[in-house]
């Protein structure tokens, strides 16, 4: 479910060698370097490849929204570095070929190129393994709803996590039974089935987290506020409020829910304790060009 309102603004400007000397990322207004750099010269690495360039980059990026803290930060930004760099070289991709350009950066970020509900096939291969809308964003009026308790960068980023999910003894397991979970998830969102679309979307949930507080190291992206909310939904839910939780590699805790919900479902974040603030976004579109300043 991509999302409307939470975004990522990048501009990309290619020159010759002799007028830059390096690549250069700016992010938020601040010049960037360290790991999070080299993430990004990576990308350009292969973005120049594809365009057969020998040239570098200033890459100027802005979120409306905490990078690093569990909101997709990284899936928001990769997809907005796909389309900036191929189109200021002149390339134009077709939507699945720039999902799958996406997916080298985050693997997420395949599924932000496409709008409104998206499916990321499974795929054997760098050519089908790529992300494709399964229903446009006025398919299901729903909104996220996310109680934000930190906007710290996390001490241990989603890359680093992926790469501990093998030390589970859990992860072969979850990995099993993706399929089934996604059908499951896949046709709760055709049929607009919500209380089918609850249950696999916190058993999902669920299962990422006991992944990762089972990996070596164990990685506790939780506080107890984090639990608190989710306990809080799930007796709402049981007295009737359409709404479920979700929680990626963070402490901040996304609450999906009807659009007729939303008003109900912000009071209920804001009277939780620790909750610094309340966003909320409904279902978004696909990435685009847009006219920013320089």
């Amino acid at each position: 479910m991509n999302l409307d309102g939470l975004h990522t603004t990048t501009q990309v400007s290619w020159y010759d060698k002799n007028e830059q000397h390096d690549d250069k990322l700016i992010l938020n207004g601040t010049t960037v370097t360290g790991s999070s750099q080299e993430r990004v010269i990576g990308f350009l690495d292969i973005v120049r490849m594809l365009a057969g360039v020998d040239m570098v980059a200033v890459v100027n990026s802005r979120n409306n929204f905490p990078a690093g803290a569990g909101i997709a930060s990284s899936a928001s930004a990769f997809a907005a570095l796909a389309l900036a760099s191929t189109r200021a070289l002149g390339l134009e991709l077709d939507q699945a070929a720039l999902s799958r350009l996406a997916r080298r950066g985050s693997g997420s970020a395949c599924r932000s190129v496409p709008g409104g509900f998206v499916e990321w096939a499974v795929g054997n291969s760098d050519e089908d393994s790529f992300a494709a809308s399964i229903a446009p964003p006025e398919h299901w009026p729903l909104t996220d709803v996310i109680a934000i308790l930190s906007s710290a960068h996390k001490s241990t980023g989603s890359t680093e996590g992926h790469a501990l999910a093998g030390t589970s003894p859990l992860q072969s397991a979850r990995l099993e039974d993706s399929c089934r979970r996604l059908d499951i998830c896949r046709q709760a969102i055709l049929s607009r089935d919500f209380a089918a679309l609850a249950e696999i979307v916190e058993t999902d949930s669920n299962l990422m987290h006991a992944v990762m507080l089972t990996s070596q190291p164990a990685l506790f992206y939780w506080q107890p506020e984090t639990l608190a909310i989710i306990q809080a939904i799930r007796v709402a839910r049981g007295s009737g409020l359409p709404a479920c939780c979700t929680v990626d590699a963070g402490p901040n805790v996304h609450v999906i829910c009807e659009e007729a919900s939303v008003g109900t479902v912000e009071g209920l974040l804001r009277d939780q304790p620790g909750v610094r603030e309340v966003r909320h976004a409904r279902v978004g579109g696909p990435t685009q060009v847009v006219d920013i300043l320089g």
